[in-house]
């Protein structure tokens, strides 16, 4: 087998634009976005669209087609217009302009980021349900947790220590086990 060097090949990334006409203005859309523009797009618009360990879908819409435009058209936005993204989404969407720019990205290509999010959506989410995630989370939240247990022990009195070692023999003496001494701090 003949060996051919990578210079041979003369590969290009894609630069293409396509553009079309939206209320007398020329919108340039690219045809190809480098990969780490597209992972940006993504983890972008799930990170905003996360409420409460779960993907709220209306944002995450949002927020997807907000950086698809961003990123793939030559539409620019000043930072007031950006501070409200939900009412500029809502302009773009309400007149169209999500649509016609969708339709003028490259078919593959959209196809391919909508397969992106969806897949870095599930593997997310199955990860936050799995036993690695909840451990995790014990660990972060260990330092507290201990710190709290810590300043309860140290502020707990010799008198008070006492006092509750004698109710818990008296709650034994009068037949209440250690489960039923549990359930009955849990009331309060």
């Amino acid at each position: 087998m003949a060996k051919v060097t990578f210079n041979s090949l003369k590969l290009k990334v894609d630069n293409s634009v396509k553009e079309f006409d939206f209320n007398g203005a020329k919108i340039e859309v690219k045809q190809y976005l480098p990969i780490e523009d597209k992972n940006d797009l993504i983890q972008i618009a799930l990170q905003k669209s996360e409420e409460n360990g779960i993907y709220n879908e209306t944002k995450l819409e949002m927020y997807f087609n907000l950086n698809l435009i961003y990123l793939y058209t030559n539409i620019t936005f000043t930072e007031k217009q950006k501070e409200d993204e939900a009412k500029l989404y809502d302009l773009l969407e309400s007149n169209g302009l999500v649509t016609s720019i969708i339709q003028n990205i490259d078919a593959k290509e959209y196809e391919s980021l909508l397969d992106y999010l969806t897949k870095i959506k599930e593997a997310t989410l199955k990860y936050k349900t799995t036993a690695a995630a909840l451990l995790q989370s014990v660990i972060r939240d260990l330092p507290a947790n201990a710190q709290a247990a810590a300043d309860l022990v140290n502020n707990l009195s010799p008198e008070n220590f006492e006092n509750i070692q004698a109710m818990i023999k008296m709650a034994q003496e009068a037949g209440i086990d250690n489960e039923k001494i549990a359930n009955i701090s849990k009331i309060k």
